[in-house]
C-alpha cells in the first residue's frame, strides 16, 4: 500500500475505503424494476424488494493534498437508526456499520485524521453519503455545490439538515470548464489532479470527482450511476431530480468508461468494487486489492 502520509511522490492515490452498506430499495439503483413511481421509498414493498448494496468512501491522495469524497454512515446507526436517519429516510435506507467500517476508522487504519485533510467533498447529500459529515467535522474544508446545499434548504424529506447542523459546510461555486454533460466543475488544486465535475440529474447538485495523473485517470460517479449496469445498459436510478440531466450524466460516464485513459468508474455503491488502491503517476497505473 501506498503510504498515506507522503505526499511527495508526484502520484495520485484513490483508496476505495468500504463503509458499510445500505439496505435499499431494488428500485434505487434501476427504477425500470418496477412502475410505481413511489417504490423507492421502500413503503409497502416488503424484504423481497429489498437490496443490500456497499457504501464506498474515496480518500484520494495527491501531491498538493488529500480529499475524501463522502462520509458514508455516522457511528450512531450503529445504537438507533431511527435517531440518526429520520424515521422518513430510515423507511428508505437501512445502514449497516461493522466495527471498523466508519470513515474516520478507515481513516486511522491508514495512519489519517480528519484534520488532516485538505477538503472533505460530498457528492449530494443523500443520508448514505452525509451522515458520517460529522465524524470527519475537524477537517479543514467540508464542501458541496451550491446546487445541492440550495436544493437541501428547500425542505422536503429526502434530505435532512441535521447531519450537518453545526458544521461549517461550504457551498463550492462550479465553473464553466467544458468537462462533464453540463461543462461545469472546479479543479480543487488547479493542477488538474483532482477535478469536480457536475453530473446532475440524481439530485440537482449531483457531482462526480475524477482523479488524475500522467494522463490516465480514475472517475468516482457519486450516485449519477450505481454500478456498470448503470452506465452500460443507460438504466436510470430511480430517484431523479431531472430525469433528463440524469440520462445525460450516465451517457458521459459510458463515454468516460469508454476513455482508453480511464483506470476505472467507481460508483458508491457498486457490488463489484472491492476495496483496494489505484496508483496513478508512476511507471504503469496499478490497483491493490486492500481488504476491509
Amino acid at each position: 500500500m501506498t503510504s498515506a502520509r507522503d505526499l511527495s511522490l508526484g502520484t495520485v492515490t484513490v483508496h476505495a475505503l468500504h463503509c458499510g452498506s445500505v439496505g435499499t430499495d431494488e428500485t434505487i439503483p434501476d427504477r425500470s424494476r418496477s412502475a410505481n413511481p413511489l417504490a423507492y421509498t421502500g413503503v409497502l414493498r416488503g424484504e423481497r424488494h429489498r437490496v443490500w448494496l456497499p457504501v464506498y468512501c474515496y480518500l484520494i491522495e495527491a501531491p498538493a493534498g488529500r480529499v475524501l469524497v463522502d462520509t458514508s454512515w455516522h457511528t450512531d446507526v450503529r445504537e438507533d437508526q431511527r435517531k440518526a436517519l429520520s424515521w422518513e429516510l430510515n423507511v428508505a435506507s437501512k445502514a449497516v456499520l461493522p466495527a471498523g467500517e466508519a470513515v474516520s476508522e478507515q481513516l486511522a487504519r491508514l495512519g489519517l485524521a480528519p484534520s488532516d485533510l485538505d477538503m472533505v467533498f460530498l457528492t449530494h447529500l443523500d443520508v448514505d453519503h452525509a451522515s458520517g459529515l460529522k465524524l470527519v467535522s475537524s477537517a479543514p474544508r467540508i464542501c458541496c455545490s451550491r446546487e445541492e446545499l440550495d436544493a437541501a434548504g428547500a425542505g422536503g424529506v429526502r434530505y435532512n439538515p441535521r447531519l450537518w447542523e453545526g458544521v461549517d459546510l461550504e457551498p463550492l461555486d462550479l465553473a464553466e470548464t467544458g468537462e462533464g454533460p453540463e461543462g461545469r466543475g472546479l479543479d480543487v488544486f488547479g493542477d488538474g489532479s483532482v477535478r469536480i465535475v457536475e453530473l446532475a440529474g440524481h439530485s440537482l447538485g449531483m457531482c462526480g470527482v475524477i482523479a488524475e495523473a500522467a494522463g490516465r485517470f480514475v472517475l468516482m460517479t457519486g450516485d449519477a450511476c450505481y454500478d456498470r449496469a448503470s452506465w452500460e445498459d443507460q438504466r436510470l436510478p430511480g430517484i431523479c431530480a431531472d430525469r433528463d440531466a440524469a440520462a445525460s450524466a450516465l451517457a458521459w460516464v459510458r463515454d468516460q468508461a469508454a476513455d482508453p485513459a480511464c483506470i476505472e468508474v467507481l460508483a458508491t455503491h457498486d457490488p463489484e468494487v472491492v476495496p483496494h488502491d489505484i496508483v496513478l503517476g508512476g511507471p504503469a497505473p496499478s490497483s491493490t486489492e486492500t481488504g476491509d
